[in-house]
């Protein structure tokens, strides 16, 4: 696709969003000899990319609007210890978000949806080697993954699923490991899972490791980086932005990235641009398990999710679609700990206990746009103004192939085919 070049002037590009996709952005920009600034309203890595499980995979990069999500998230109505928790609000955007949800759940377009997000990740795990070769600490680690289930006709079902989805993308297993020979995948399952199956070589970073990484491979380059600054407003020209308003003054920029997570839609208003996107809110702790998991870990029925993460194991699920904002439930946090128990064995025994014996209890809006697909798009109407946002729980995972996508159309004006299904007009109407 041929297209206008986005940089004129010698300013800088200036990406407003120090979490993975802002900064692997802003790497790949620098890597190509580019002026780069990054704009974070907080500390480098300080949002979503801090508290979630730092899973590197592709067999579960998938849409979470899929077949059938949309009736179990019905059946949450009233039950906060649900993995997928919908609270209604009165609010005619809410609603709106969820009738596309609702759309997008269709078996045609989550197939289509998979398969763009698929083609995107293709590179992933490349992309993650050609970092570390370059000097950035990733932190990546490949144990793989183990998925655990408490029944068996369970576990085949979500194999027989993960196959047909694979189609060649990545490896399966043949057939699931069942009884005793299950808890054999991994020490640190307990007696009640009845059923597992390893996918090999899935990935894990320290997210908030990997985000340091990036920071000081910037800093290394050359990038100005202005952490705990707020961007207010762009100054615009004539289908340009030639500056963004901060609440340190103007910065002066040949393109911007906006790439801020759930603070996206509010820049991106300033731009004369509206964004459907709605905070799917994930819980996550820290705690001390003996013995530890040594592979990414997930919880089949009950969809939790446990990572070794240094010395330490971070656990976290659910999906909370309850409107915008960070308000931390302690009730979610016991209802994945409790789902946990089932298959990690009893390492608490009340959930009073919790209190002592977990660390950073978090909460974070992941961004989710009502298809599940993220955005990764020139603005219409602004040839130097991006987005790239809505990456929900594969903002990891994506964040390589994002920044280097993102990085290449800014660069030559021409967006790249696999780019093609993340852009912004498929969000009018």
């Amino acid at each position: 696709m041929t297209g206008t070049p986005a940089l004129t002037g010698d300013g800088p590009v200036v990406v407003v969003g120090g979490g993975v996709i802002g900064l692997c952005t802003a790497y790949y920009l620098a890597a190509a000899g580019l002026p780069v600034e990054v704009v974070e309203r907080r500390g480098l890595g300080s949002g979503v990319s801090r508290g979630n499980a730092g899973w590197v995979c592709l067999s579960h990069s998938t849409p979470v609007p899929s077949p059938g999500v949309l009736r179990y998230a019905l059946r949450s109505l009233g039950r906060p210890d649900s993995p997928l928790y919908l609270r209604p609000l009165p609010d005619p955007a809410f609603l709106r978000w969820l009738w596309r949800f609702w759309r997008s759940s269709a078996p045609a377009a989550f197939r289509r949806g998979y398969a763009a997000i698929a083609d995107l990740n293709h590179d992933t795990f490349d992309l993650f080697d050609g970092l570390r070769e370059a000097g950035v600490a990733t932190t990546l680690t490949r144990p793989g993954m183990v998925h655990a289930f408490l029944s068996e006709a369970e576990a085949r079902h979500h194999l027989a699923i993960q196959r047909e989805m694979a189609e060649g993308h990545y490896p399966m297993p043949d057939d699931i490991t069942t009884g005793d020979e299950a808890r054999l995948l991994d020490g640190a399952l307990s007696s009640k899972v009845r059923a597992a199956y390893l996918v090999e070589g899935e990935g894990v970073v320290d997210p908030e490791g990997f985000a340091r990484g990036l920071g000081e491979a910037l800093s290394a380059a050359g990038v100005k980086v202005h952490e705990n600054a707020e961007v207010t407003g762009f100054r615009p020209g004539t289908g340009r932005v030639t500056a963004l308003r901060t609440d340190r003054g103007e910065i002066p920029c040949s393109a911007v990235v906006v790439a801020a997570g759930m603070r996206s839609p509010a820049l991106l208003r300033e731009l004369g641009h509206r964004l459907p996107l709605q905070a799917g809110k994930g819980y996550s702790f820290a705690v001390d398990l003996d013995p530890a998991p040594r592979h990414t870990l997930y919880f089949g029925e009950r969809k939790a999710v446990a990572s070794p993460i240094g010395t330490t194991t971070r656990i976290g699920g659910t999906m909370e679609l309850s409107g915008n904002n960070n308000r931390l439930d302690w009730r979610r946090i016991v209802a994945v700990a409790l789902a946990s128990r089932h298959y990690l064995g009893r390492w608490f025994d009340d959930p009073d206990d919790l209190v002592s014996l977990i660390r950073d209890p978090w909460v974070g809006g992941r961004p989710f746009l009502p298809d599940g697909l993220p955005v990764i798009d020139r603005l219409p109407g602004l040839e130097n103004a991006f987005a790239a946002t809505g990456h929900g729980m594969l903002g990891v995972t994506l964040g390589p192939a994002t920044g280097h996508r993102l990085a290449e159309y800014i660069r030559t004006g021409r967006r790249p085919e696999v780019l093609a299904p993340f852009g912004f007009d498929r969000l009018r109407g």
